[in-house]
């Protein structure tokens, strides 16, 4: 197939890329370089080539406190850049079925963390706009198939990790925040210090892991939404410990700043829909999953 995708060259879409050329297809990356997705045309340069598939992984946003900090510039932002992809695909690939990603923020956190919710309620005021964008995204797949019948599917990741990870100045997603402070104080002393008191719990899938899934849901799955999710989840502190043991640093030496920023205080997505789907599913386990991680970032800090 002749498949294109956005945000190639983030963290999802490196692996997606890869293993979408493993799998025999024709890839092209939208790069940032390439094509400002915020300008209307902007994927015109792709208009000759009738393509079969659409990721659209491409969003404006970090990790941490980043959504605190610019609501406005991440609604105008990621609006206008889901709003041209979308047209893009309705006026010059029609025939193409858009597999776009939502995420967890889009959730309210009063509800069940279950697909048949997401609309419902209001996201957490921290991450309201940028779960509102996703929400905003699903709602336009869902237009344009009702009025014309366009194929898509929407997928919401849990808390992707593994190896390949940006360490370019960004905001980091947890896990890897807390392994790089870890691994700073185990090879150079410095202090460790972890925002909130490490009881708000995280779920996370590997990313190839991800990838698997999302590319099985891609051949079986039309105009729906699937959470992809590991199904269980672990207090910072739980995950702190697991790499504090692989790293050799002693746990007690942690400090954990009460006055930061948390975010959400448990987030675990249901997996009752994509376990119909894909009865084998089965992410590695956490332990394993961070083994290989933490091997990479030691390598990637040394």
């Amino acid at each position: 197939m002749k498949i294109l995708v956005t945000g190639a060259r983030g963290f999802l879409g490196k692996f997606l890329c890869k293993r979408l050329e493993l799998e025999g297809h024709t890839v092209y990356p939208v790069l940032s370089s390439q094509c400002d997705l915020t300008k209307p045309g902007s994927l015109n340069c792709f208009k000759e080539t009738a393509f079969d598939q659409i990721y659209h992984l491409a969003a404006w946003t970090q990790a941490g406190d980043f959504c605190l900090h610019h609501p406005g510039d991440q609604f105008l932002i990621n609006q206008m850049i889901n709003t041209n992809v979308l047209s893009w695909w309705h006026e010059k690939q029609p025939q193409a079925k858009l597999i776009a990603m939502g995420t967890s923020c889009g959730y309210a956190p009063e509800n069940p963390l279950e697909e048949a919710y997401y609309l419902q309620g209001l996201p957490i005021d921290s991450l309201f706009t940028y779960g509102m964008t996703k929400r905003m995204l699903l709602v336009g797949l869902m237009a344009l198939h009702k009025q014309y019948g366009h194929n898509y599917l929407y997928l919401i990741p849990s808390t992707l990790y593994g190896p390949d990870y940006h360490t370019d100045g960004r905001q980091m997603h947890f896990i890897f925040d807390l392994i790089a402070k870890i691994l700073r104080g185990k090879n150079q002393g410095a202090p460790v210090t972890l925002w909130g008191d490490g009881h708000q719990k995280r779920e996370l899938v590997h990313v190839e892991d991800f990838v698997s899934t999302l590319l099985h849901l891609s051949k079986i799955c039309e105009n729906t939404i699937v959470n992809i999710g590991a199904g269980v989840e672990y207090s910072i502190r739980e995950c702190t410990n697991l790499i504090c043991s692989q790293v050799g640093f002693p746990f007690e030496n942690i400090d954990f700043d009460l006055t930061k920023y948390v975010g959400a205080r448990s987030k675990v997505l249901s997996i009752a829909r994509l376990k119909e789907l894909h009865p084998t599913y089965s992410p590695r386990s956490l332990p394993e999953g961070l083994q290989e991680t933490i091997s990479w970032f030691a390598k990637k800090l040394a």
